[in-house]
């Protein structure tokens, strides 16, 4: 690395801005890897995140005293590394929905062109205060929330809607996060004697 010693300050601000959104951008997906319970995939992501982290930080700290514009680029590719990482995900789309629909009219052609896109789909009537309203229950992958939403949405246009994370289910569907039989986190260190 000892080519980084002689490029200009300028393009010493870039490459490390660009590194920064880098690592922060792996750190972003790694920590979303961890809540989903993909261990393989949050090492791999983190071996690589530390030593972008590490290439970055190495010059910030060696160069810092030719100009502060280093540790701004540093600061400024932390900042967009959070929402490229944020982004990044949600192209992704890793994991399971559970997405809720309501609709007051609609409620059965709804749940029959989700079953028919493959997806399950479970009705329910209750009373929505003006008059009865169909829930309907559908658990997806969340790449295929999207496309259902739009169906839904072309047959009844004022339906409202909510959708969430799945973290278990006995469906079929393979959601990666299980409960370990131990405590974790910070309940771990409380628990130890």
């Amino acid at each position: 690395m000892e080519w980084f010693a002689t490029i200009p300050v300028g393009l010493l601000c870039v490459v490390v801005f660009l590194l920064r959104v880098c690592d922060v951008t792996l750190g972003t997906l790694r920590t979303v890897a961890i809540v989903k319970g993909r261990i393989s995939s949050a090492v791999v992501l983190g071996f690589f995140e530390l030593i972008i982290w590490v290439a970055a930080i190495s010059q910030v700290i060696t160069r810092l005293g030719e100009s502060w514009w280093v540790a701004l680029a540093y600061a400024g590719g932390f900042a967009t590394g959070n929402g490229v990482g944020v982004m990044v995900e949600r192209r992704l789309a890793l994991g399971t929905a559970v997405t809720r629909i309501l609709s007051v009219e609609h409620g059965a052609e709804i749940a029959g062109a989700l079953r028919r896109l493959g997806h399950e789909a479970i009705t329910f009537v209750g009373d929505g205060g003006d008059g009865p309203v169909t829930m309907i229950y559908a658990i997806a992958p969340r790449r295929s929330t999207r496309l259902m939403l739009e169906a839904a949405g072309v047959i009844d246009p004022d339906l409202v809607y909510v959708s969430e994370p799945a973290h278990e289910s006995n469906s079929g569907l393979r959601l990666r996060l299980r409960p370990t039989g131990y405590p974790t986190g910070w309940r771990a260190v409380l628990k130890k004697k």
